[in-house]
């Protein structure tokens, strides 16, 4: 079992069968809402192991086994794919 902190930057390197909200009256989702390979960012830890993860498409419970820390060297590559990625929109 992995440990996290707040504010740590995460992937999910495995998709559930469904994800549910990190509301106050939480909802399952189908587990497209985010892909394998997103990174995100842990907002609290819950009861029974699950953490609450912000992601581009909203804020999701997790379990501890769908994610994995991100290393300063893989969040340094997603920043420089996002900057670019901005780059390219603006000069159009």
């Amino acid at each position: 079992m992995e440990e996290f902190s707040v504010g740590d930057k995460v992937k999910l390197v495995e998709s559930p069968p469904y994800i549910k909200t990190a509301e106050p009256m939480p909802m399952l989702r189908p587990p497209n809402v985010v892909k394998v390979g997103e990174q995100g960012t842990i907002l609290d830890r819950r009861p029974g192991n699950y953490w609450a993860v912000r992601f581009q498409n909203g804020a999701f419970l997790l379990e501890s086994r769908y994610l994995e820390a991100v290393s300063s060297e893989e969040n340094a590559s997603e920043i420089d794919a996002n900057q670019n990625s901005s780059s390219h929109v603006e000069d159009n």
